[in-house]
């Protein structure tokens, strides 16, 4: 969890990166930027409203080899060390995005680099390092008066309500490289800015782990539950799944399995499953892991409990006890008809 509202913008450099492939220039800036107390609060607000905004996915600096040879981990390792330098390696900064800008695609614009105080992450009060970027200009009016007239003056820059790239690097964690977070507006050139800039990986903790084994089981369901089974049990099991995670604190993948599968033929193939499946989500040695309710809250607003019905009518299936849905729902064959049919018991209509 990070809560950046009493968040402090201690420094703030500022340089131009251009394309290195279309012989586009890196102009440095000599000094820090001295920001005013009007100017400070909304850049403030310009460079970090997408992250309040945005769920929280972590990453961290990842190297092949070793972290020592991680360039930005070293940089902002330079950075925590002695914030008083940020400027100086600011100019680094900008002289790594410039030497990673070589794709035709990659658009120049003005690099940000800012040095934060008082950022809480995980209830821990720490500094961060911001790496910002804009790219993309955007027309607006000035007006000039002239005597009896007022003259329309034509102008391009940057809109303060929507950030192009941006990254926090959290001084936390460090040994595992730092906790960053990371945004981009613009998807055309992400390998450039995650892979390429930051050189980054999933943090993986029990937000991480909490994502990836439902997102797993909801794999599972569509691939393996709905063939044998059939819609309606592919949404009782992601139900029971998403209800299990919620009234735990502490995951345990054998009592996931006997409290979620009822088939006992399934559960040889949710093995079977995982065995093939578990590289693609980065879970293959993990069975016991904190569960993250912030991540179990975000996966259940994405999860559709409806069945659709080729009548144009659709089942909501969102019940707390699986026992009591099944109670209340059942599914038949009408012989007459040679048509399915879902019968639904209930007490009285909802108003809403």
């Amino acid at each position: 969890m990070i809560n950046l509202f009493n968040a402090q913008l201690d420094s703030l450099s500022l340089h131009r990166v251009g394309n290195k492939i279309r012989n586009e220039q890196l102009f440095l800036s000599e000094n820090p930027y001295q920001t005013d107390d009007e100017l400070r609060p909304l850049l403030k607000e310009y460079f970090l409203k997408p992250f309040r905004s945005k769920e929280e996915n972590f990453y961290q600096f990842k190297h092949e080899t070793d972290l020592e040879f991680h360039e930005l981990f070293n940089l902002a390792t330079e950075v925590f060390n002695n914030p008083h330098q940020t400027h100086e390696v600011s100019k680094k900064i900008a002289r790594h995005l410039f030497e990673q800008s070589k794709h035709q695609h990659i658009k120049n614009g003005e690099l940000y680099v800012a040095h934060f105080e008082n950022m809480m992450v995980d209830n821990e009060k720490v500094d961060a390092l911001g790496i910002f970027k804009s790219e993309l200009k955007h027309d607006f009016l000035q007006f000039d008066q002239q005597d009896k007239d007022l003259e329309i003056i034509l102008q391009q820059g940057v809109a303060l309500n929507k950030l192009d790239k941006g990254a926090l690097i959290f001084n936390i964690h460090k040994d595992q490289g730092y906790k960053v977070l990371s945004i981009d507006s613009n998807k055309y050139d992400t390998k450039y800015w995650l892979d390429q800039f930051l050189g980054v990986d999933f943090f993986e903790d029990e937000n991480f782990y909490t994502k990836e084994y439902l997102k797993f089981c909801k794999n599972f369901a569509k691939d393996v539950v709905l063939p044998a089974e059939d819609k309606q049990q592919e949404v009782m099991f992601m139900n029971k799944a998403m209800n299990h995670f919620a009234s735990n604190d502490e995951f345990n993948e054998q009592k996931f399995v006997e409290d979620v599968i009822d088939n006992p033929e399934l559960e040889p193939e949710f093995r079977n499953y995982k065995e093939e499946k578990a590289p693609k989500y980065n879970i293959e040695d993990v069975a016991d892991f904190p569960i993250s309710n912030t991540a179990v809250s975000a996966t259940r607003k994405k999860i559709k409990s409806t069945i659709n019905l080729d009548t144009h009518v659709q089942i909501k299936m969102d019940f707390v006890s699986t026992d009591k849905a099944e109670e209340i729902v059942e599914k038949g064959w009408d012989e007459e008809r040679q048509m399915y049919y879902y019968l639904v018991y209930f007490n009285q209509e909802e108003k809403k």
